[in-house]
């Protein structure tokens, strides 16, 4: 038998929060190395609804049943990341044709600033194909139905998140009527 290399991946997002379609390219691409990192990263233009160790934390407890599988934060480039793994490959789920353009343009950005990692493109299950994280934010903002959308897990964190914004909503009106009297 000849010995090879142990094959890493890396598979990167936002995951705010995580969902049935990341747990599912998760599943499927630790099938496919011997190890798989999902780096846990920030996006500077948007405000995000759990901070990155609330991220890091319930990703780690979701991918618990995956041996081969661990989660990081991290920040800056995602090539660096991957990099600082000691990869080469990076994994990437596409839902939609709008994310192909996306995908595509940044799988170029990244061979250009690291020609020697590839990326390896994983096509949502169609199931999952219409989940994104401002969905789901905005389902459990309304009271919505999450099951079939997100790990029980993350249903309870999203739920609470909620509760606690819409008292902190509250105390600020509360605070406002009390300087008008």
């Amino acid at each position: 038998m000849v010995d090879r290399p142990e094959r890493t991946a890396v598979y990167t997002g936002v995951f705010d929060p995580v969902h049935l379609g990341h747990v599912d390219i998760i599943r499927r691409s630790a099938q496919l190395v011997d190890r798989l990192v999902v780096g846990v990263g920030e996006n500077p233009e948007k405000a995000p609804f759990f901070n990155a160790e609330e991220r890091t934390r319930l990703l780690t407890e979701v991918v618990a049943p995956f041996a081969n599988v661990e989660v990081r934060p991290f920040s800056g480039l995602t090539v660096h990341f991957v990099r600082s793994i000691g990869s080469r490959i990076m994994v990437r789920g596409l839902r939609t044709t709008s994310d192909m353009e996306y995908e595509f343009s940044m799988s170029l950005a990244n061979a250009a600033l690291d020609p020697e990692i590839e990326t390896m493109f994983l096509m949502a299950k169609e199931k999952y194909s219409h989940i994104s994280g401002t969905l789901l934010r905005q389902i459990a903002t309304f009271g919505g139905a999450l099951e079939n959308f997100v790990p029980a897990v993350v249903k309870n964190a999203l739920q609470a998140r909620v509760r606690e914004l819409q008292r902190q909503k509250s105390a600020k009106v509360q605070m406002v009527d009390l300087r008008d009297t």
